[in-house]
């Protein structure tokens, strides 16, 4: 896959720990935004797949949001 340059702003304390962090790591700036950039996506399609399969029990289980919630808040409230 070619590489693609972007522009992209950041605080400076941001931009300072980001390059201390790479730095530390002996990689560089864009090694470790690349790698913070992909887990990243991988961590939100990953949610939204836990969130799909949730969708669809609850929807083989004849359940409704306000069922799920009243559930939760009740478990919650067990575990006090």
């Amino acid at each position: 896959m070619a590489a693609m340059t972007v522009n992209i702003s950041f605080q400076a304390e941001l931009l300072a720990d980001i390059d201390a962090e790479a730095k530390r790591e002996a990689r560089s700036r864009s090694e470790l935004l690349r790698e913070a950039a992909r887990l990243y996506v991988e961590r939100q399609r990953r949610w939204d797949s836990v969130f799909r399969l949730g969708d669809e029990i609850a929807r083989k289980a004849g359940l409704t949001e306000a069922d799920v919630q009243t559930e939760v808040t009740l478990s919650r409230r067990d575990r006090r």
